[in-house]
């Protein structure tokens, strides 16, 4: 029977600490708000993960990874047709396209990058089918999850410390009124620039996200930078309406009712 829960009571670090341990096989798929991610496992090693929104071909893997010229990957990709990713991968080695090893470690950096995505999803539902393996045609790999678990921890902790600086990306963002200040003399990352573009009393700070096509995570870590260097403050948008009541603390029966609830899945997903 399949293992199944929130992401609310149960995190994504605690699972990986249970699949590491059990040493589990299987396949762990999650749903959040907007996308849904699939992630396998062999003897609790990551083996292969996938995202909803993303074609996850090896072609696209080996572009993403900068291995594949954006010409070379259209050109593959239409011919490939039907071609698994064995097959594909096997043909670009024999063209000298790609290395074996430049295959290994481009799936081991898009497959961790997937999981690390999973490390700040706060809401979602997950189940985990025991014994699931990766589809046939897939190129699978072995990477131990304790590097991923201490470097996950870390985003965690930093989201965290991201969302106590800026709580709400419903803000809007303005340039300090600092004498003797001009943005064109600091030198910024492109994707700096890209938000100051934006910057304005009108526009809120998930507006901003969402033009850049950047995450939550990154654009308060840009916000959060540009509000430590003094160059921009959070204002509430022209226009806006005030805000509602905050909402009410837990009670001790509801933190009871969560910590059972987590006992419970721990000791589920040890037996299965």
């Amino acid at each position: 029977m399949a293992l199944k829960g929130n992401l609310r009571d149960f995190s994504i670090t605690q699972l990986l600490n249970l699949i590491n341990v059990a040493q589990k096989t299987g396949a762990l798929a999650v749903e959040g708000p907007t996308e849904k991610m699939w992630v396998f496992f062999r003897e609790g090693k990551l083996a292969y993960a996938q995202t909803g929104e993303e074609d996850g071909s090896l072609a696209f893997i080996l572009h993403k990874t900068n291995k594949l010229s954006a010409v070379q990957y259209r050109a593959i990709h239409e011919r490939a047709g039907n071609m698994s990713d064995k097959e594909l991968g096997l043909l670009l080695i024999n063209a000298n396209y790609v290395t074996q090893q430049d295959i290994l470690t481009s799936l081991q950096t898009y497959f961790i990058g997937v999981v690390n995505r999973l490390f700040t999803w706060v809401e979602g539902i997950f189940r985990f089918e025991n014994d699931a393996l990766p589809p046939e045609n897939k190129i699978t790999v072995r990477v131990s999850l304790e590097n991923i678990i201490i470097e996950g921890s870390r985003r965690v902790r930093e989201l965290e410390q991201l969302n106590d600086e800026i709580p709400s990306l419903d803000m809007a963002l303005k340039f300090t009124d600092r004498p003797g200040t001009n943005i064109r003399n600091v030198n910024l990352s492109v994707e700096e620039w890209r938000v100051v573009s934006y910057i304005n009393p009108k526009n809120t700070i998930r507006q901003i996200a969402t033009t850049c096509k950047m995450s939550e995570v990154e654009i308060r870590r840009v916000v959060y930078g540009l509000i430590q260097a003094g160059l921009v403050e959070v204002v509430r948008p022209l226009g806006a309406p005030p805000t509602g009541g905050l909402r009410a603390p837990l009670s001790q029966s509801e933190k009871d009712d969560r910590v059972s609830l987590v006992n419970r899945l721990i000791r589920r997903i040890r037996s299965i």
